[in-house]
């Protein structure tokens, strides 16, 4: 009986060797989670067995536990690189359309050349899909998919309004003969200007320019007229009403022999911005359409809208005025993108997975789904930094980051193994220890059972 009390008690030195090296040999890779051998002693006795002078039969590996505490987080310069700061496992699945899942602390991921994120074994990275405002569709395990990055440009969306804020100064005087004479190439033929970039439907970028002429104080004190040209070319507003005449500040001259049709803007003696011609039916004066503006093949039938923010009620800091002072453009923004190519991604504490473009637009990917188990210990080790669920751990319960129990993500960032080097050090010690005295155990039985066999 000896003997097999002390040689249970090598097997189970041996087992807490192996635990203890293994723990030690994979001290740097990342999303490692350290193991413990749990021993117990096995002890059995009959019905009329003597409790009081029963000894022990040895002791037995109860069960390698692994231990899910954090690890150290080591910050790193690929925004692909995930770090999961609190509870929650990653969700991948081997290949495309594959149904059989396993969950990893591991976040080294990386494009493949199908622009799938996946880990360094092939492993694709799974998200919840996301509507447009980023919020997610569905936190459900069985619609999350493959999370790709796109390849193609952000697309070109055409302006289609322009917002200007300014002061037209008060003292400006009448360019006699300007209106009929307006030539936007003689800067002697209108008071002031302005330029904006607008965009096409195309994507194609356009120098839109708006004009100012100060009308005749003697019979329209405080009114201004405004014309309009795409890279240099003059082009008609909006009619009050289509067929009738062109509104006020329509001009004849060299430029069309059917003349420009602009628009007149009103002020008060305060400087207020009191009314427009044509009068607000659609939130601003708006150009025709650019037939003969747009050679490239783009929409011709696109319009632009400008909007003075124009309030009836009273003054208004968005409003233009007309001021005693100089002419001041304080904004001048339009809604229009150029095509874009894609310059990045950024990856949130929530998960989001958003595409940066250089036209300056943002669009969300995916949510990277989390996933948690009411009991991480009876996990699967399936090797490669990796589990599968089991019956002891319950089945995956999918969520989001930062909701509920589930821990951030860290983009930029790595969870380090959890593995306490000098802790373990100790242990092999220890073990070591504890198989020496296991084996001299063995060794005295042997002894004494040599002497008992040479007894004559």
């Amino acid at each position: 009986m000896s003997f097999n009390i002390a040689l249970s008690g090598l097997n189970a030195a041996q087992k807490d060797l192996d635990v203890t090296s293994n723990n030690i040999a994979n001290v740097n890779t990342t999303g490692f989670k350290e193991s413990r051998a749990e021993f117990v002693d096995v002890y059995a006795s009959s019905l009329l067995a003597s409790g009081k002078t029963k000894v022990g039969d040895g002791v037995l590996t109860a069960d390698v536990a692994q231990q899910f505490q954090q690890g150290s987080i080591q910050f790193t310069n690929n925004a692909l690189d995930l770090a999961i700061t609190g509870n929650g496992f990653f969700v991948t699945i081997p290949e495309l359309g594959s149904l059989e899942t396993s969950y990893t602390r591991a976040g080294q991921f990386k494009l493949n050349d199908s622009n799938f994120v996946v880990n360094s074994g092939g492993e694709h990275l799974l998200g919840f899909p996301v509507n447009i405002d980023g919020t997610s569709a569905s936190v459900s395990l069985s619609t999350a998919e493959p999370i790709r990055i796109p390849t193609s440009t952000g697309a070109p969306q055409k302006t289609s309004e322009v917002d200007i804020r300014m002061n037209l100064p008060a003292g400006d005087s009448f360019i006699s003969n300007a209106p009929g004479n307006f030539d936007p190439e003689d800067p002697l033929t209108y008071n002031h200007s302005t330029s904006v970039t607008v965009f096409d439907s195309l994507g194609d970028s356009h120098v839109m320019t708006y004009y100012f002429i100060k009308d005749d104080p003697s019979t329209n004190p405080n009114e201004w007229l405004l014309f309009t040209a795409i890279d240099g070319d003059p082009i008609d507003l909006q009619e009050a009403t289509p067929g009738a005449n062109p509104v006020a500040g329509t001009v004849s001259g060299p430029l069309s022999p059917g003349g420009l049709v602009g628009a007149r803007l009103v002020f008060d003696t305060s400087g207020d911005f009191v009314s427009q011609i044509p009068s607000v039916t659609n939130g601003g004066i708006e150009t025709r359409d650019f037939t003969n503006h747009l050679p490239n093949g783009a929409d011709t039938a696109q319009t632009i809208r400008v909007d003075f923010n124009l309030d009836p009620v009273g003054p208004n800091p968005n409003e233009p005025t007309q001021f005693a002072s100089n002419f001041e453009v304080t904004s001048l923004e339009q809604d229009g993108l150029a095509v874009g190519r894609l310059t990045g991604i950024d990856i949130g504490a929530d998960g989001l997975v958003r595409a940066t473009y250089s036209n300056g637009t943002s669009e969300p990917l995916a949510r990277i789904a989390l996933v948690g188990f009411a009991n991480q210990q009876g996990l699967t080790q399936i090797g490669s930094t990796g589990w599968k669920e089991s019956i002891s751990s319950g089945e995956a319960l999918a969520g989001e980051a930062g909701s509920g129990t589930f821990g951030t993500i860290n983009s930029s960032a790595l969870e380090q193994s959890n593995v306490n080097l000098t802790a373990e050090l100790i242990d092999l010690i220890s073990a070591q220890r504890n198989f020496q005295a296991n084996s001299r155990a063995l060794e005295v039985d042997n002894q004494l059972n040599q002497t008992i066999l040479q007894i004559r």
